[in-house]
């Protein structure tokens, strides 16, 4: 008899032992995957946070990039004006000079065919 009961309380102390390490391993397993789950979420969290600044450094750059662009053809255009202008200016002085000079010897050839018909 004594033997059939250290077989039965050895067969219970193995079930129990079973079940308890069974327990053990769940509550591993469930710690394991709330660890994944938390890292996971904090390294998406900083994954966007990432993501949000570059897009506002991106978007202040191009920003950026647009007020000098704009300025840059501002400048162009108002060098282009000045030039333009200059160049209107120089035309129209020498058309002007032109001008005299023709009427100037137009009176003069005047003069000389006015003495010659005398």
């Amino acid at each position: 008899m004594n033997a059939r009961f250290l077989r039965l309380l050895s067969i219970v102390v193995v079930a129990l032992s079973t079940a308890l390490f069974a327990q053990d391993v769940k509550s591993d397993v469930s710690k394991t995957a709330q660890d994944t789950a938390s890292a996971t979420k904090k390294t998406t969290k900083k994954a966007a946070h990432s993501t949000e600044n570059a897009a506002k450094k991106t978007g202040e750059a191009t920003e950026d990039a647009a007020h000098k662009t704009g300025e840059a053809t501002k400048k162009g255009a108002q060098k282009t004006e000045d030039t333009t202008e200059n160049a209107a200016k120089k035309t129209g002085h020498e058309v002007k000079k032109g001008t005299k000079t023709a009427a100037k010897d137009t009176e003069k050839g005047a003069k000389k065919v006015e003495g010659a018909v005398k």
